[in-house]
Order: C-alpha cells, then sequence, then structure tokens
C-alpha cells in the first residue's frame, strides 16, 4: 500500500487522517511542522452548521454531522444555529434558503427569536433555525482525532515539514499556506478576527449560534464568556493576523443591541487567524499534481466540513467511491469559471 503522507495537522488533515486509519490504511503519517490544531483550527469560532447556500455545501454538512453527533459534549453542543432577518428582503431570503435546505433533509424551521432569553427581537422580522446545529471545540475536537487516529496506527509527527519525510502521496492540507507547497493554487489568506466578552451571569445553557442575516454579526456562548464575529467590511488580504480594535468596539455595540444583558461585558481577549479563501468560496479537493492531492482553500468552514471531507478524501485516495460526490470542488472548475458561489461565508 502506497506510503500517504498528511501535510497539517488542523481539523481537515487529522480528519483524513483518521478516516484512512478507519479504512485500513497502513502507512499514513500526519506530519505538522508545528503542534496539532496550532493554526486556523485553534483559533476558529467552534460552529457546525448545515445551513449552506447551495447544494453541494449541505450535502457535506449533512455528512458531516454524524461525528459531530458521534462526539456529543463536551466536544459538541446541539444548541442550535438562528439566524435572523431584520428587513423584508432578508426574510424572503432566509425562507427560499431553508426550503432548499429542508429539499436536501436539514430540519430548518421557522421560529420565534423571543423565546431565546435576553436577545432583543423588535427589530427581527422572522427568523429560522436547525437545532441539530450547535458550537463545538475545533483544537479539542481535532485532538480527539488525532489520538484516535493515532490509536489506529497512524504515525504523527509535530514540528515536522512534511516535504521532509518519505512518501508515495502527498496530501496538502495546510489552510492559507497551502499555496507554500503547491504553487499555484487559487487561494488567498483573508486576515479574519474574534472577540470573547464576559463573564456573564447566567446565560442561557441552550443559547443558539446567533446570526445577523443582513449584517453577518453573530455571537454564540462559551461557557460564562460570549464570543463574537462578523464579516468586515473591507476584506484584509493578508497573512498578518492582527486585531482591529474598531471592529472590537464596533462589535460590542452590536451586542449591546442585540444581546443587551452583555451591554457591559468586557473583553477577554481578541484575536485573528486567516480564512484560506477562494474565488467561489468552495474548497479546492483533488489531484493537484503526480503524486499530490489537495484539500484546502475552505474559506472559512475547514472545521465544520472536515468530518465529511476526511471520509470522502480517504475513499477516494484508497480507491474507493467517496460517500459524498467531489466534483464541484476539483481545481479545474477556475479555469471555466466557479458558477456555484456560496453566499453565507461568516
Amino acid at each position: 500500500m502506497a506510503r500517504i503522507v498528511i501535510a497539517g495537522a488542523g481539523a481537515v488533515g487529522a480528519s483524513i487522517a483518521y478516516h484512512l486509519a478507519l479504512l485500513g490504511a497502513d502507512d499514513v503519517v500526519l506530519a505538522e511542522r508545528d503542534t496539532v490544531a496550532s493554526g486556523a483550527t485553534g483559533k476558529a469560532m467552534g460552529g457546525f452548521r448545515q445551513q449552506f447556500s447551495t447544494e453541494a455545501e449541505v450535502r457535506l454538512a449533512r455528512e458531516s454531522a454524524k461525528l459531530f453527533r458521534e462526539l456529543g459534549s463536551p466536544l459538541f453542543d446541539a444548541v442550535g444555529y438562528m439566524f435572523l432577518a431584520t428587513s423584508e428582503d432578508g426574510w424572503a431570503r432566509l425562507r427560499a434558503r431553508a426550503e432548499m435546505q429542508r429539499g436536501l433533509g436539514v430540519p430548518v424551521d421557522e421560529v420565534d427569536p423571543a423565546s431565546v432569553r435576553g436577545l432583543r427581537t423588535e427589530d427581527v422580522v422572522g427568523a429560522v433555525a436547525c437545532w441539530e446545529d450547535g458550537v463545538a471545540e475545533p483544537a479539542a475536537v481535532t485532538t480527539e482525532l488525532v489520538r484516535r487516529a493515532a490509536g489506529l496506527g497512524v504515525d504523527v509527527q509535530e514540528h515536522t515539514n512534511a516535504l521532509d519525510v518519505r512518501h508515495d502521496v502527498l496530501v496538502v492540507a495546510c489552510g492559507a499556506t497551502s499555496a507554500e507547497l503547491v504553487p499555484g493554487l487559487p487561494i488567498r489568506p483573508l486576515c479574519r478576527q474574534l472577540v470573547d466578552v464576559g463573564p456573564l451571569d447566567e446565560l442561557p445553557h441552550d443559547l443558539p449560534m446567533t446570526i445577523e442575516d443582513e449584517t453577518t454579526f453573530h455571537f454564540r456562548r462559551r461557557g460564562d464568556t460570549l464570543r463574537l464575529a462578523m464579516t468586515e467590511p473591507r476584506p484584509r488580504w493578508t497573512h498578518e493576523e492582527v486585531v482591529d480594535g474598531r471592529l472590537v468596539t464596533d462589535w460590542r455595540a452590536r451586542l449591546a443591541h442585540r444581546f443587551p444583558p452583555a451591554a457591559d461585558a468586557a473583553v477577554v481577549r481578541a484575536w485573528a487567524g486567516l480564512y484560506d479563501m477562494t474565488p467561489d468560496a468552495h474548497p479546492v479537493i483533488g489531484p493537484a499534481a503526480d503524486g499530490v492531492y489537495v484539500a484546502c482553500g475552505f474559506s472559512g468552514h475547514g472545521f465544520m466540513q472536515s468530518p465529511a471531507v476526511g471520509d470522502a478524501v480517504a475513499h477516494e485516495l484508497l480507491g474507493l467511491e467517496p460517500p459524498v460526490d467531489l466534483a464541484p470542488y476539483r481545481l479545474e472548475r477556475f479555469a471555466d469559471g466557479a458558477v456555484f458561489p456560496e453566499q453565507v461565508v461568516l
């Protein structure tokens, strides 16, 4: 059997290694130049949702849901994802997306957001939620998959350059730095940041991930704190991971409006990480050269899609039929122009 070396021990690389081992691959190396989950995975928001705007992404999420359900608490809590619309146009858009999602088996409901304790809803026109979705700990989930993979025989090597490890097949799953190993990949690093505020007394334990669809401002509970994020008004195309204090101030004001109990919550910490963006906000998955396979460009969705991607990639690497169709994600699509841009990029 060919020796498979995976570059990158974030969520995607760990999932590929784990699923390869489950399928009986007996010569797999998971190589990480730093430590497990030390890159974008360890800096992520920590959400899992099935509510995407394109069928291909919904299908990946449906498959990924199986592993998140299996992991369960404390690694994953199905508290739901709730999208709020504050305009008639936004409400029409949410309802149209929900209809498509339900057609693919996602249990999305129209809900009353006033049922969430502490949430201000006077300006909300409508809301939808999927209660199977929820929040997770990306670094902890990734560490668990690495532990399982190692238990099944995967050779985990931290502080290792994958290019220095003998391989028959190199799988590149390095997020925003993947183009360093495979020049020419259509991936750009986008700096994004997050903020934790708190502590807060008596936060609802079942507080869903709450997203304003028009603004993309969203927040989730993490212990006795709230984690905030939002698409930035001016994209920062850079490898530099820098916190913009003006955004922190803006997000705290938005939180005070949407969730008044947190109006005076102090900043616990703010940090930045990198999205590995593609032109259509869909990943690149498949062969890139002789003996080189890529799984990157997840555009902020790598953690939540990693279970399905890991399983599908492992099947394909071993010559088996993948459980989900990977054809939409091939590199070649950019030669003809990508035609299915994802709209729900948070």
